[in-house]
């Protein structure tokens, strides 16, 4: 970026949306460029520091929902050294295969990596919902076995659900629109959005609203029970059996919530953008970048909420 050489490079390979003029359409250029990269160092290192964080502490392992977390992170890593494709061709590297190729698979790779992290956060909230009403059988219920088998099965659906995108049926998303190829030839499809709508995002949100609705139903309802058994028998006893009780699961709840809730304003906006361009009801390259990579930011977030919710 030192040369005007360079800058021209970039204002080429990217569409800038809110340039009106050639000098503006260049810093424009810049800015996103800026933003990506960025983005893209935030994410790989806040997951390779969650990664890290969870070899080197065993005592983590101690929730099953680790192994959805950790999943998380991988898939979230991931989605940071797929960031590294624009981010190369920004800067004007050649990737080294067709645009059109790399724009499919680039789109094709972020999807799936974002479906695993949504239906991760669903497995979440229903290992947590049986941990709550189930807390006897919990253990013969949720066995290390069948969580393996169930982040296998995350990442097979995952996989197949995008695949009709090679087949020229719609596109999965926009964040292969960095390419011009992405952009102005890679059209969405209305069905196959209604698709993608109908089997991940709105079951995924359905089962986490479910869920945590009556998780919260049932720890707001033993918080009662436990006051009111406070009032009538005010011992030591009581006291103790109401510090060890469902409070540990609702703090954690609480920090599952907050991560579920983030990654859904985060990605609210991308799905509404989504719907309605492939509905050819609003078209807007400036909305298309915003929201992308707004939704893209989470795989940082994720991280933040970590450290700022629980201390260990």
């Amino acid at each position: 970026l030192n040369t005007s050489s360079s800058v021209m490079n970039i204002s080429e390979h990217l569409s800038c949306p809110l340039g009106f003029g050639h000098y503006n359409a260049v810093d424009i250029c810049i800015l996103e460029t800026v933003v990506i990269v960025l983005l893209t160092f935030l994410i790989i290192a806040g997951n390779l520091t969650v990664i890290f964080v969870f070899h080197c502490a065993p005592l983590l392992h101690h929730y099953t929902t680790s192994y959805f977390i950790q999943t998380m992170a991988y898939a979230d890593l991931f989605v940071g050294v797929s960031c590294l494709v624009p981010t190369l061709s920004l800067l004007h590297y050649s990737t080294g295969v067709h645009e059109s190729l790399t724009c499919q698979v680039f789109g094709y790779i972020i999807s799936v990596l974002k479906s695993v992290s949504m239906a991760c956060l669903a497995c979440i909230s229903v290992d947590r919902y049986l941990a709550i009403t189930k807390p006897l059988s919990y253990n013969q219920l949720v066995t290390p076995c069948r969580l393996r088998i169930c982040i296998i099965l995350i990442w097979i659906y995952s996989c197949l659900i995008f695949l009709p995108s090679f087949f020229g049926w719609g596109k999965p998303g926009y964040h292969g629109d960095i390419f011009e190829w992405c952009a102005t030839s890679w059209l969405t499809n209305a069905y196959f959005t209604g698709f993608i709508v109908c089997l991940l995002y709105a079951p995924a949100a359905f089962v986490i609203c479910f869920t945590y609705f009556h998780i919260f139903k049932i720890c707001r309802q033993h918080t009662k029970e436990i006051n009111d058994r406070r009032a009538r028998f005010p011992s030591h006893e009581v006291d103790a059996a109401g510090e060890t009780g469902h409070s540990p699961d609702r703090r954690y709840a609480m920090v599952l919530f907050r991560i579920t809730s983030v990654f859904y304003v985060l990605w609210l906006p991308y799905i509404i953008y989504f719907l309605l361009e492939s509905s050819r009801v609003l078209e807007n390259p400036a909305l298309s970048f915003l929201t992308t990579w707004l939704a893209i930011s989470n795989s940082f977030c994720n991280c933040v909420i970590y450290s700022l919710s629980n201390s260990v």
